[in-house]
Formats: C-alpha cells, structure tokens, sequence
C-alpha cells in the first residue's frame, strides 16, 4: 500500500516526466506576425504599403520570398484576394533579409532572424477598402533540427487605413479569384536527392493553407491607434551571431593563411630582407627603425582593409545577393580565376600602370612618416602581379557576405602580409634562417596557378546549378578536379616544366610530401566519378543528383532496392498512391499514405517507421543524407519496418471524398500536406520536422518519438528498440 509520502514522490516523479516530455513534444510558435501600414490615410488613387512584421524567436529563422523556390527550402507566399477596391503595384518586396549558400540543396538562400518584413504596394480605388488574403512560409532552426511550415490569413480595411475622395473611374476587374504575389515563380519543387515533385498547378495554388497555423502563430491586427512600425529594419536585429560570425573567422583565417603563402611569391619575398635592412640601417637608432617598421607595416594593414571597405560600400548586401544568386557575375568570377591561374602559370603578367608606380616611388623617396606610408603603397603596388589574384580571390570569396566579410578578410590577409616585415625589423638576426630566392618561389605561383583553376570550377557550378544549364554535372566537375591537381602532383615532382621554370635536378622532401598530399587528393576524388558520395567536399561539388553514372543507384536497383546481403528488403503490398511524384531516399520503397502502411503492416507483421517529413525540411534531406544513408540504417529500414513517407507541404489536392475538418483548428483539409500535417499536431502534439514514430498497424506508438539527430548509434538503438517493443507486444496479444 502506497504511504502519503511514497504518493506524493510518484507524484513529482510523474510531473517531473511529464514536463520533460512536453518540452519536446509540443506544438511550437517560434514566429508571431503584426500588420501595418506606411501612411494611415490616403486619398482614392494614391499608392500605399502593406507592412508584414515577423518577430522570430531565438534561434530560429523564416525564409524569405526572393530566392529560386525550386531551390528547396519553402519560400514565403503571399496571396491577395481580388477586390474592387485596390490594385497590387508590383510585388511583395522582403526589406533587407540575409543570404546564405547552402551546400545541400546546392545555392543560395534569403531568410530573417530575430525579426523579418515584407511591403506589398498597393493603389488605392475606392474609399471602402478591403485587402484580404493569406500568406505560407517556413522557420526553421539550427538548433536541433527542426523546421515548420505555417500559414495564416490577414486583413486590411478602413480600420487600418482612412480613404479620403470618390472612387476610381475604371478599376480594373476581377478576372481570377485570388492572386499569388511573390517574388519568384508561384510553384515551388522539392530539390533534393531523391524527391521529385510535379510542378504545382492554379488549382493547387488556390488551395486553403496548412492546418497547424491556428495554434502556431499570433496574428495581430493592427488597430487604429497603433503607431506606425518603421519603415526599415536595423541590420542589426537581423543578424545570426553563431552563424554569421563563424563564417566571418572562417573567411579571416583563410585569408590570414593567403596572406602567408602571399609571401611566399616572386614579386615579395626578395623585397623581405631589402626593406628590413632599410629600416634598420637607414634610420638614426634602432628603435627609430623598429617604430618604422611597424608604421611601415601598419600602412600596409590600412591600405588592404581600405581596399575591403571600398569593395563593401560598392556591394553591400543587396550586390551581395546578386552577386551570389545571378549568372552573370559567377560566371564573371569564373573568368577572372581562370585569368588569374593564366597568370600564375606565366602566361602574362598582371601589372597596374608603370606612371602609377612612378608617383607613388616619388612620394616615398620624401622621407619621414608619409614616406614610410608611401613605402607601404609602393610596395602593394609593385607586387600586384603576384598578390593580385590573391587579394582577388578573397575579394570575390567575401563579397557574396555582407559588408564586414570584404573588410575582415582584407584586414586578416594584410595582417599576415605585414607581419613578417615588422618582425624582422625587431628581430633581425632571424633574416640569416630564411631561404635564399629561387626557382621555388615560381613554383609557389605555379601550385597558386592549379589551385585557382580549380576554384573557378565553383562559380561556374553554382551559375549551372540554379540555371539548369547541365554544362557541369558532377563527374564532369569531377573529372576536370581530377585532372587538375594530376598534373599539379606531376609538376610537384618535375615531370611538367613551363617555360620560366627553372631546372630541377632533383626534388626536395617538402616538394615530395605535397606531391603526395595531392596524389592522395587524387586517388580519394576517383571513386566520386562511380556515385561515391565524398562526404567531405559535399560544399563544393554538384549535387549527386547530377551524375550520370552512379554505380550505387545500380546497385540499388539490381537488388531490389539495395539489399546486397541477399536478404528481402522491404517489399510493397499495392502500388504506392502518390508515388508518382514522390521518392523515398537510397532506393527505398514505402507508402506515402498512411493507410496503406497500415495495411501492408498487418499483412507482413512489422511495425510502421513514419517519417514526418517536407519537401522544403533542409534538415530532413540532413538526416537521409547522413543518417539513413549508413549501411546499418539501411538494412533495418529494409528488413524491419514498413516505411510511410507522411510530407506535411505537399500541394497534392485530395480527393473530395477525403476532404474533412479538423477537429483541431476546425480548417477544411484538402492536400495531402494538410492531412498530414493536422494528423501530426492532433496525435503527437507536434508540428516540428523530421520526426520519425514507430507504432504498429493500430497506431500504437513502440517507442518515444525522436526528431534530428546526426547520431547514426542512436538512430540505430531507436530502430531496435521499436523491433523488440513490436514482438513484445505481439508476444502479449497471443
């Protein structure tokens, strides 16, 4: 018999699980939406702006409108519902969101955090004003995961806006229903690996939005007192730290090591020495020379880190997001590389005007403090053609960021340019332990040479990719990197000479240990030209997608769906409704439907894996990618369980017949997506995706439900886990 005490320790015990259970199983409301307006009243004819503001929690950010919505990622919609009392004016403009390349889906992607905001033009026809519609979008979350699709409704009347004057001769009438606005094309495909998606037709366009908005999201009308929101906003609320700055160190310390190898070109390492003697010998006291040097090399710092400021006022983030998403400058990019690798291989030199040369040489035989600045200029200046291609480099690789990333990456490139001339001025005996100039300095330019000509492959790869182009599929860029840095580890060992090289008797055992760095380099790139997946230069190749020849997919196929241990895999029991249009990853078969799953698992005895998942989820393409891929993942999937592939976004109209209510937010559902989505929330109080249940053909739920997690162990134990809870449970109802 339980004691007062012992209940009462139950009981917390029990809160206590139950606390911790719904912080992982809830419905989330990680963005809340307010609406305003940029002028309060307006006469009949004038135009007027619509302000959409999204206030996104920590940690989680809302893609935007303006980038290829066949990308992957969901791109926010809005849709404007016909009326005769306005006309749109051009497009749903989002006001100044972030961009970033993703290596997954292969190209660059706009998105908010901390807080977003959208401005629709509109002209105002008559003084009774109605604007009223809807609008999709998705937030997502580094964090563990997790991404939701949302949608709500909005309205704008006499309530927000006071029309003054009489109605607008000739409105322009009401030929559709309702009329999606965004910024790219209304249908949006799933690009991933292994999912394909038809294109989305008026019809599924018109259709309602996705079920779990009611619960997930805060609108707010704005009343009539409200002050106005501003019209722009602060850079600085938009900013991820943890993303942002990581990828800010990363860009300092690439640069910081060009910045060194800089030095080790023809046209700068002999002018070391030369110049620290200068100071050293030239001035009245040794400390007077140390000063020097370091004002010598500070101007040097200064001159670069203007350089970057220069190219981030030119750009900023609006030409960064051009620059990074359009044709034309990648392919400019590719050019420019491809130029400067000529460069290094000896083919011409790059050099700025000698009367440039002339003037600054002029300032800095003055002497004193200018002169010292002056020195600094000319020697920037004296080796453009070396450090040219490299200042570019980092140019071109930073201007796709925003503004700080061109000024950072110069100021890390010169700091590790000046260093060595400050250090050697305090340090001088440290000039007798450095190499003597020689044919190993053109060597340095010639490997730069292979390095940038391999680089410039990527320009053209991302203009390829987002424009369909086919000009660079994977085991063409494959090949051509495979070539490449063959014939760099053939120069390494002396067996390719260009015409101002020097003769090379014999080669030295730093050289032989780079040649067999890139052999290695090499050999590892060979099996990618078969459908190896090269998980680690993932970021730089074309997506598998693109390969013609892919032995695995063979593989795939030959058995069965992969299945090489001879075992059955899994086998369907009817034809796949959907399955058209949809794929499951790595050669799987399954349902796409959950009755069916249900079905076949009865027929065959084995527990269900469903898989919450989304054609816009970059976390779940992760997941399959880098989870389910694995050979142990794999087999399971195969042998143990019926697969439902449950996609809350698809745009797929149901039948009538299945059209139904939910019970939950009391919306229509009518696509697949809406079903899904609605089924996820009503049973698992969950709207995040992935998220994958285990649960048999009654839906019984086997195991507690997980959602991201790269730890293939734990995928593994949680596949096993529901193999035994099913036979347990078979074993009981006998």
């Amino acid at each position: 018999m339980l004691t007062y005490k012992s209940s009462k320790t139950l009981f917390a015990v029990a809160m206590l699980w139950l606390l911790a259970f719904g912080a992982v199983a809830q419905v989330l409301k990680p963005a809340t939406w307010s609406y305003d307006v940029s002028k309060k009243q307006v006469a009949v004819g004038d135009e007027v702006e619509l302000i959409f503001n999204a206030r996104i929690d920590k940690d989680w950010y809302l893609y935007s409108s303006d980038f290829d919505p066949e990308l992957g990622p969901m791109v926010t919609e809005f849709k404007f519902e016909k009326h005769p009392s306005y006309e749109l004016v051009g497009k749903v403009v989002p006001v100044k969101p972030k961009k970033k390349y993703d290596d997954l889906w292969g190209g660059e992607y706009t998105y908010f955090v901390g807080t977003g905001q959208f401005r629709q033009k509109i002209k105002v026809l008559k003084p009774e004003l109605l604007v009223k519609g809807s609008y999709e979008y998705q937030v997502c979350t580094d964090i563990d995961g997790r991404c939701i699709p949302f949608d709500d409704e909005f309205t704008f009347s006499n309530k927000q806006i006071q029309v003054t004057g009489k109605a607008a001769a000739a409105a322009t009438p009401a030929a559709e229903p309702t009329q999606t606005v965004t910024t790219n094309a209304n249908s949006r495909a799933a690009a991933s690996q292994t999912i394909a998606q038809p294109p989305v037709t008026a019809d599924t366009i018109t259709s309602p939005a996705f079920s779990q908005n009611t619960a997930t999201i805060d609108t707010v009308t704005a009343p009539e007192n409200t002050e106005t929101v501003q019209s722009t906003i602060d850079d600085t609320t938009l900013t991820n730290p943890a993303t942002d700055q990581g990828d800010v160190w990363t860009l300092m310390l690439v640069a910081f090591g060009s910045g060194l190898v800089a030095l080790l070109t023809p046209c700068v390492f002999p002018m070391v020495p030369m110049t620290v003697s200068f100071f050293t010998n030239s001035s009245g006291s040794r400390t007077q020379g140390i000063v020097k040097a370091a004002v010598y090399g500070l101007s040097i710092i200064a001159i670069y880190t203007i350089i970057g400021t220069i190219v981030a006022r030119l750009f900023g983030a609006d030409g960064a997001n051009f620059i990074s998403t359009h044709w034309l400058p990648n392919v400019l990019f590719f050019l420019v590389f491809v130029i400067f690798a000529m460069s290094f291989f000896g083919m011409f030199e790059i050099t700025l005007p000698s009367s440039w040369l002339t003037k600054v040489d002029a300032q800095a035989d003055r002497g004193g403090w200018v002169g010292v600045f002056f020195m600094a200029f000319t020697l920037v200046l004296v080796s453009f053609s070396c450090t040219g291609p490299i200042v570019g480099s980092i140019l071109v690789a930073s201007a796709g960021g925003e503004m700080i990333r061109p000024i950072m990456g110069m100021f890390a490139f010169s700091l590790a340019f000046a260093l060595p001339f400050t250090l050697f001025a305090i340090f001088p005996s440290w000039l007798s332990s450095l190499p003597k100039s020689g044919g190993w300095l053109n060597s340095v330019k010639v490997v730069l040479g292979f390095i940038e000509l391999a680089l410039a492959l990527k320009f053209l790869s991302i203009a390829d990719q987002v424009y369909h182009w086919g000009i660079l599929d994977r085991e063409v860029y494959l090949a051509l990197w495979i070539v490449i840095f063959t014939l760099m580890g053939f120069y390494l060992l002396g067996k390719l000479k260009f015409s101002h090289d020097s003769d090379l008797p014999h080669i030295s055992v730093p050289r032989l240990f780079f040649a067999i760095v890139t052999f290695g380099f090499v050999i590892y790139l060979i099996p990618g030209m078969f459908g190896a997946p090269l998980k680690a230069l993932s970021g730089y190749l074309p997506p598998q997608t693109t390969q013609d020849f892919d032995l695995n997919a063979i593989a795939r196929q030959s058995n069965g769906g992969g299945n090489t241990a001879g075992v059955a895999s899994n086998q369907l029991c009817e034809t796949p409704k959907y399955g058209d249009f949809l794929r499951l990853p790595h050669g799987l078969q399954g349902y796409f439907d959950l009755e069916q799953a249900k079905k076949c698992a009865a027929e065959q005895g084995k527990p269900i894996f469903i898989d919450f998942t989304g054609h816009g989820c970059v976390n779940c393409r992760e997941m399959e990618a880098n989870v389910w891929s694995d050979p142990a993942v794999l087999k399971r999937l195969r042998e143990d369980y019926v697969i439902a592939a449950l996609y809350v976004d698809d745009k797929s109209e149901l039948p009538q017949s299945e059209w139904y209510t939910s019970k939950y937010d009391g919306k229509e559902k009518k696509t697949l997506g809406k079903k899904y989505a609605d089924y996820q929330i009503t049973k698992f109080n969950v709207n995040a995706q992935p998220y994958y249940v285990l649960m048999d053909e009654n839906e019984n739920v086997l195991v507690k439900p997980i959602a991201y997690d790269l730890n293939v162990e734990n995928f593994v134990k949680f596949l096993d886990a529901g193999v035994a809870a099913h036979k347990a449970r078979k074993i009981a109802q006998k």
